[in-house]
């Protein structure tokens, strides 16, 4: 079994650099969302509520359904003993509930996972900058379309709705990322140059 030390000297140094800054956002990210965000809805609200309103606004004006709107709700109950409460966004059709739609559906880890990595590699500012919006705009766009191809198998195809919410949808957004990621990285080596790698 390799030694810490030998395992630490055959990984490169801005291999480690890269992993350190990755972790170090990834602790400050969870220190500031837990201590200023989770609990204020700031920054969850609007995006909940902004992935309802354009799924809504997508399938009433894009599709040949229509009759979907959507409402903010309050829901709690009791888990292990511990009284729980949350605010969400709920899409129905015909004044029927189609989807539900938790804060932690609303794409902001997966947004700010998506950033953390942009920040952590070498790369000229406005670079960063660009690939950051573009980014978001495009993650964005793919969890309303998620929760439009969720609404449309609970109307037409019930039997795939949970396979699809746990499995499919998931990898789906999450190859999207990487996709997007290897975008952002194919023209930088971790010595901070820009050179075209593919």
């Amino acid at each position: 079994m390799k030694k810490l030390s030998s395992l630490k000297n055959d990984i490169p140094l801005p291999i480690r650099l890269f992993l350190g800054k990755a972790l170090f956002v990834f602790v400050l990210w969870q220190i500031v969302y837990l201590f200023f965000f989770k609990d204020s809805k700031v920054l969850d609200h609007p995006l909940t509520t902004h992935v309802a309103e354009a799924s809504v606004f997508f399938l009433n004006n894009l599709t040949p359904m229509s009759g979907f709107y959507t409402s903010r709700v309050d829901a709690s109950w009791v888990y292990e003993g511990e009284h729980l409460f949350e605010e969400a966004s709920e899409i129905l059709h015909n004044n029927k509930l189609v989807l539900y739609i938790a804060d932690s559906c609303n794409g902001l880890e997966l947004i700010i996972l998506y950033i953390g990595f942009i920040i952590c590699m070498p790369s000229p500012f406005w670079r960063k900058v660009l690939y950051i919006v573009i980014g978001i705009v495009l993650l964005d766009l793919i969890n309303i379309a998620r929760c439009i191809g969720l609404i449309y198998l609970r109307e037409y195809l019930h039997a795939y709705f949970q396979f699809a919410h746990k499995y499919v949808f998931k990898i789906t957004v999450y190859i999207a990322t990487f996709i997007i990621w290897r975008f952002y990285a194919r023209k930088i080596n971790l010595k901070n140059e820009i050179i075209p790698i593919g």
